[in-house]
């Protein structure tokens, strides 16, 4: 029994070890889930395993991605004061929409979270 016990507890462990150098090497990699799982040595289906069986590991796992995030945008703001045209347009294509900067029609069609029910009636 007591093998079996230390056992277990040494599993348990290395899981957690392995949680973390996860987690290392997704702030390294700015959140790219395939290359930390190389550089640790699990696969992927391991991590989104982990993901959705453990509620912290996932809420350091969005932290991570909102990090990764925020450097983006910090480096889209430096273009943007750089003077950068594309990065401008990009900005306000994804930001300004409220305003009109869009290059395609958006309808939205919510009804304050009922279902909508649409009948389509198909004759020869």
């Amino acid at each position: 029994m007591h093998c079996l016990k230390t056992k277990t507890y040494k599993i348990r462990q290395m899981k957690h070890t392995k949680k973390e150098d996860i987690l290392q090497a997704l702030e390294k990699t700015l959140g790219v889930v395939t290359t930390a799982c190389k550089q640790v040595g699990i696969g992927r289906a391991t991590f989104y395993r982990w993901l959705k069986e453990d509620q912290e590991f996932n809420e350091q796992v969005i932290a991570i991605q909102d990090v990764a995030l925020d450097f983006a945008e910090s480096k889209l703001f430096e273009q943007i004061q750089d003077g950068s045209t594309a990065a401008t347009i990009f900005y306000l294509k994804t930001k300004g929409k409220k305003r009109g900067y869009v290059e395609r029609s958006e309808l939205d069609v919510t009804s304050n979270n009922e279902r909508i029910k649409i009948n389509v009636n198909l004759e020869d």
